[in-house]
C-alpha cells in the first residue's frame, strides 16, 4: 500500500534511474566506445560526360542537380549493391549489341534506371528492362499480344532502343537530348527548344522527371564504374552470373509448355525464367513465325 505514496513512487524511481545510470557507466568503462559511421559529401568527379559530351558543372543549377543524385544513389545502399550484381550478368548482352548499332556504351545506364535491370511494369503500362510502351514496340515490329510479349526479350528490346537513340541522334545532333528524348519522347524534347530557344539539355527548364533524368544516368554510371570510391566493395563471388544457354528454334505452336521444357531437360520454371516473353502455357504461333527459345545448359559461364 505505501508504494502509492507520491513521495515514496519518486523516491523508487530516483533510485532506479541512479541504478541504472550506475550500471550503464560502469559497462561503457569496461567497454570500447564505437564511434557512429562518417556521413559525408562526395566532390563531383572532374571532367563528366555523357558519350563523350560534357556537363557543364561550373553552371550552379546543373552542378546541384548531378550531386543531387550522386547523393541519392551513392546512399541507397541495397539499390546500389544491387544494381553492381546484376550488371555482371546482363551488360554482357546488352554491350555487344550497342557496339554493334554505334551506339555510345553509356546508354547501357539507361536500361539501370528504367528498370533496375529487372523486367518492371511501371504504372503507365512500359514493360521489361527497356520500358517499352505498348504503341512504341508495335511500331518497331515488335510482337505483343495475350500470348507474346516481346517488350520481355532483352535481346530485341535492346535493338529497339538502339534504334529510338539513333532516330533522336539525328534529329538533335546530341547524345545527350538523345537520352533525355528517351525519357519524355522526341516530339516533346523538340519542343521544348525551340519554345525555350536553347540548343542543349542542360540549359532547358524541364519537368521534375525528365530535369533528373540524364543526371541519374549520369550519377549510376560514376557509381557503376567506380563503386569503391563510394564504400562499395563486392567480391566476385557475390555478383549474379550469366547462365549459358542454347537457342533452340521454333516455327510450330506449342501446345504445353510445361511438356515441352520436360522434353528438353528443364522443367517449366526455368523455361519461363530465360523466355518471360512467352506469356502463357502454350505457343499459338498460327502464322508460323520462327521463334528462338532459350534453354539453360549450365549454372553459369
Amino acid at each position: 500500500m505505501y508504494f502509492t505514496t507520491p513521495t515514496i513512487c519518486k523516491r523508487y524511481y530516483l533510485i532506479l534511474l541512479l541504478g541504472v545510470f550506475l550500471f550503464a557507466s560502469f559497462t561503457l568503462s569496461n567497454k570500447e566506445v564505437i564511434n557512429p559511421t562518417t556521413i559525408q559529401s562526395y566532390p563531383l568527379p572532374e571532367n563528366l560526360n555523357f558519350a563523350g559530351e560534357p556537363v557543364p558543372i561550373h553552371i550552379p543549377d546543373v552542378y546541384e542537380r548531378m550531386d543531387r543524385e550522386l547523393m541519392v544513389n551513392a546512399y541507397w545502399h541495397s539499390n546500389s549493391l544491387l544494381m553492381i550484381k546484376r550488371i555482371n550478368k546482363y551488360f554482357p548482352i546488352i554491350e555487344p549489341i550497342l557496339e554493334k548499332h554505334n551506339v555510345p556504351n553509356d546508354f547501357k545506364y539507361i536500361a539501370v534506371i528504367e528498370s533496375g535491370l529487372i523486367n518492371a511494369t511501371s504504372p503507365a503500362g512500359a514493360k521489361g528492362i527497356w520500358q517499352i510502351m505498348r504503341a512504341t514496340a508495335k511500331d518497331f515490329k515488335l510482337e505483343v499480344n495475350k500470348n507474346v510479349d516481346e517488350r520481355y526479350h532483352l535481346e530485341k528490346t535492346t535493338e529497339l532502343a538502339c534504334k529510338y537513340f539513333l532516330k533522336a541522334k539525328e534529329k538533335f545532333g546530341s547524345w545527350t537530348l538523345a537520352a533525355a528524348s528517351y525519357n519524355s519522347g522526341r516530339a516533346r524534347i523538340a519542343r521544348y527548344l525551340t519554345t525555350q530557344q536553347v540548343n542543349t539539355y542542360y540549359d532547358l527548364l524541364l519537368g521534375e522527371e525528365t530535369g533528373r533524368y540524364v543526371f541519374r544516368i549520369l550519377a549510376m554510371k560514376e557509381l557503376l564504374t567506380n563503386p569503391s570510391r563510394y564504400g562499395f566493395e563486392v567480391p566476385s563471388s557475390h555478383k549474379y552470373k550469366r547462365v549459358l544457354t542454347r537457342k533452340l528454334p521454333v516455327d510450330s505452336a506449342i501446345s504445353n509448355l510445361a511438356s515441352f521444357a520436360k522434353m528438353h531437360k528443364v522443367n517449366y520454371k526455368q523455361l519461363k525464367i530465360f523466355n518471360p516473353w512467352l506469356l502463357e502455357n502454350h505457343l499459338n504461333n498460327k502464322s508460323r513465325k520462327q521463334y528462338y527459345i532459350e534453354i539453360p545448359t549450365s549454372k553459369e559461364n
